[in-house]
């Protein structure tokens, strides 16, 4: 019994009956930097895998700075 999970170009077979967490640390993905969906429904990454699975992943975009108040110029002696 098997199922694919999808990241970017990449398909990985996997064995059905266990969770997506087990699933993609198995394949060293960290499960924190993914959103799992089957059929475009999210999903939790406690979810069981079934038979015939395509799992699509979805990278987790993250960046920018924090906003953080500007501190003061201050002016040097010339």
């Amino acid at each position: 019994m098997t199922a694919e999970l999808t990241l970017r170009d990449k398909t990985f077979p996997i064995s059905s009956g266990m969770t997506i967490r087990h699933a993609l640390e198995k394949l060293g993905i960290n499960p924190d930097t993914v959103l799992p969906t089957r059929d475009g429904e999210l999903l939790t990454d406690d979810e069981l895998i079934r038979d015939g699975d395509r799992i699509r992943l979805v990278a987790v975009i993250s960046g920018g700075a924090e906003h953080l108040p500007l501190a003061p110029r201050h002016r040097f002696a010339e």
